[in-house]
């Protein structure tokens, strides 16, 4: 396809080649988008012009993404992260605390400890609107992919307000049922001999974990899952042997806190958003809130 650059590409086009291509045919596309098929064919056809690049070649499965439609992938991600944090804003202004609040934390804290925070927080402004985006992948605030987040690692970028709320403890433990049934490690060494739950991917913090606790490894594992809330589901079912954070272990009746003079371990916990939301009052009264609420959560 011949080359050509036109600088005055269309929001509208790359909205349509996104979905395109999460999407994998133009119809999935256009029903997601809430818009007519042909119109997201025009918009494709007209970005390739205008790109001169093919993004998609058409198969018996639907639309294939080039290897220069998936080289743009990340560049147009970061332009509907943009548009969305645009509408976001705007419909932040105006009197009194009002417009749409999108926040990233893990599973576990969105799961186990946010749900009452941003109850109390909706119910004090009605106005407001929550998104909670639960991922233990980093969202990039810079690139607005979310306006707060809940970190466990202390933000680089200095465009970020960041507060350091204090540490999560965590801890082993098994639900007494597993342990009538297995009997109680009584040192490190016996987990061994024991049905443990753990990871299936090791990250950075596992691994910087891992050296001062050495039997945790994947080989180890009876139940193997990167997702938090699946091995904290598994270990309350009396599946096993696993790390979970006290306090949220304290809410559950049977969980047994194991061996905690041999095994303990500390998340930071951060709360962090872009400063130029700082005197906007949605996002200044969402970061209070939250920041309150994961104090008091710690401090139990």
């Amino acid at each position: 396809m011949h080359k050509c650059m036109d600088n005055n590409i269309g929001w509208e086009l790359y909205r349509s080649y996104l979905s395109v291509l999460k999407e994998g045919s133009l119809s999935g596309a256009a029903r997601a988008l809430g818009i007519a098929q042909p119109t997201v064919g025009r918009h494709v056809d007209a970005l390739e012009k205008s790109l001169g690049l093919a993004l998609f070649i058409r198969s018996q499965h639907g639309l294939l993404p080039t290897e220069a439609a998936l080289a743009l992938q990340g560049f147009a991600q970061a332009m509907d992260s943009s548009a969305a944090a645009i509408q976001r804003a705007a419909a932040s202004q105006g009197a009194g605390v009002q417009g749409t609040v999108r926040i990233t934390a893990s599973e576990m804290m969105g799961l186990e400890v946010l749900p009452p925070i941003l109850a109390q927080l909706q119910q004090e402004h009605p106005r407001l609107k929550l998104e909670l985006v639960l991922t233990n992948q980093v969202q990039d605030l810079l690139k607005r992919e979310a306006d707060i987040a809940i970190r466990m690692t202390a933000p680089q970028q200095e465009q970020l307000i960041a507060r350091r709320v204090g540490s999560v403890k965590l801890g082993l433990h098994a639900h007494q049922t597993y342990l009538q049934r297995r009997g109680t490690p009584k040192s490190l060494a016996d987990l061994s001999q024991h049905a443990l739950i753990g990871f299936d991917e090791e990250t950075p913090f596992i691994r910087a974990a891992r050296k001062n606790f050495s039997v945790w490894q994947r080989e180890a594992f009876s139940l193997r899952a990167d997702s938090d809330a699946a091995q904290m589901a598994m270990i309350r079912a009396g599946g096993g042997i696993g790390i979970c954070q006290l306090a949220i272990a304290a809410r559950t009746p049977g969980l047994i806190h194991l061996m905690p003079d041999q095994f303990a371990m500390d998340l930071e916990t951060w709360l962090t958003m872009h400063e130029d939301l700082r005197n906007t009052p949605c996002y200044k009264v969402t970061f209070a809130a939250l920041l309150q609420g994961l104090e008091q959560y710690i401090a139990v």
